[in-house]
């Protein structure tokens, strides 16, 4: 089955195993998923499951649907779910066996050794080919007019252009980033809590969509 929900990166934290040894860890929080709707292959063209994440929640419930537009609302009110912020749709092979408002736990996740993680990646702004490629620079000395800059990238008469695709300074970061096969260190259904070695893409508080992964198994 492909297994996959979404969840939220809680922050980083150290355990120690059972040899004494620390292991960093994310700390993911893994609230119930709903589905929201039901594609079929003789309707939709394929089978999938729609599911939805995050609960709006506000002081006033009035609110809620002024927050909003009117389809989108619509939408949940005819699954039966409450109003989300996130969608996320996966496909499987049969979806007979669901129902519309059927919710998603962490439990989904029991006895899966290792996951994928996708998110999307810290922002950090516009940055120079040294800090995003790695390039090495020139030397510091005062008289020499060579830092921090990527160098020549023209060519000569032939064939008389810069060739695209070459590594410039431009926009790093913020982009879709799947991390493969990382481990589960812990998992408590209970609290929605699960603890996955190593980091993961994005800032405190973002989204994270888990899977199980495709390229390992225990």
């Amino acid at each position: 089955m492909n297994r996959k929900l979404m969840a939220k990166k809680c922050g980083m934290t150290r355990i120690f195993d059972d040899e004494g040894n620390p292991v960093v860890c994310t700390v993911v929080r893994v609230k119930p998923n709903h589905i929201t709707q039901i594609k079929r292959r003789e309707t939709d063209g394929y089978n999938a499951l729609q599911i939805g994440s995050d609960q709006i929640e506000a002081n006033d419930e009035r609110t809620v649907e002024r927050r909003l537009t009117k389809p989108r609302l619509g939408h949940f009110k005819r699954a039966g779910v409450a109003p989300c912020r996130h969608l996320l749709e996966v496909r499987l092979d049969d979806v007979e066996s669901y129902q519309l408002g059927q919710a998603f736990d962490l439990s989904l996740f029991e006895g899966v050794g290792f996951v994928d993680v996708t998110a999307r990646s810290i922002g950090k702004g516009y940055q120079g080919v040294i800090k995003k490629y790695g390039f090495r620079g020139g030397p510091a000395a005062h008289g020499s007019g060579f830092h921090r800059h990527a160098g020549s990238t023209g060519m000569r008469s032939t064939p008389g252009r810069c060739l695209p695709g070459g590594p410039r300074p431009s926009h790093m970061g913020d982009e879709r980033v799947t991390v493969q096969n990382l481990r589960v260190v812990r998992m408590d259904v209970e609290k929605g809590i699960m603890l996955i070695k190593g980091s993961v893409p994005g800032p405190k508080n973002a989204l994270l969509i888990i899977s199980n992964a495709k390229k390992r198994s225990t």
